[in-house]
């Protein structure tokens, strides 16, 4: 993370800015790509007021916080907390996101041909979430309710799979991920 400083009506001393450094190190554990991040830190003084301002610019993460406070140590400290803060919801909303992309529910659409040899017509739909289980739970699943297939969570690969009966009486597996 490349991490720029601005002062203002402030003399920074060595000590100030290794504070800073090390304060700032604990937001790039949330950040993936970190060489292509920007962190400008912004510190000002105006009489008796601390005052950080903070852009954080990053691969698709575009925030910033402010403070201010009469401690300039405490001010980078609440400043980088808002930050954590505002960083780690972000990162909740995508992995929930990431779940919710991972529980679609499953549309079944059935057909009815006539003899004349018409178009086929949709007679019924049903929507369902696929329940993870293994190959081996799915064909006993299949077999005990009598249906020709079987739409499932594959529990080793995560994806979505379909287990159908054979003529020959024997299991067919569709697994599209491979």
């Amino acid at each position: 993370m490349n991490i720029s400083f601005n002062f203002k009506n402030l003399d920074p001393s060595p000590h100030l800015k290794d504070h800073i450094e090390k304060r700032f190190d604990k937001i790039s554990k949330f950040i993936q790509d970190s060489d292509e991040s920007d962190l400008q830190v912004n510190l000002a003084v105006e009489k008796t007021r601390q005052k950080a301002d903070v852009v954080l610019n990053a691969d698709n993460i575009h925030i910033s916080a402010y403070e201010e406070s009469p401690d300039m140590y405490a001010t980078i400290d609440s400043v980088v907390d808002k930050l954590e803060s505002q960083l780690r919801k972000i990162r909740e909303k995508m992995k929930d996101r990431r779940r919710k992309a991972q529980t679609r529910d499953v549309r079944m659409e059935y057909f009815s041909l006539s003899e004349a040899g018409d178009a086929p017509t949709i007679t019924g739909t049903d929507n369902y979430e696929p329940k993870p289980m293994s190959v081996e739970e799915a064909a006993m699943q299949l077999d005990s309710l009598q249906f020709e297939f079987l739409v499932f969570r594959n529990a080793e690969t995560e994806g979505v799979n379909v287990i159908y009966r054979r003529k020959d009486g024997d299991y067919g597996l569709i697994d599209p991920g491979n």
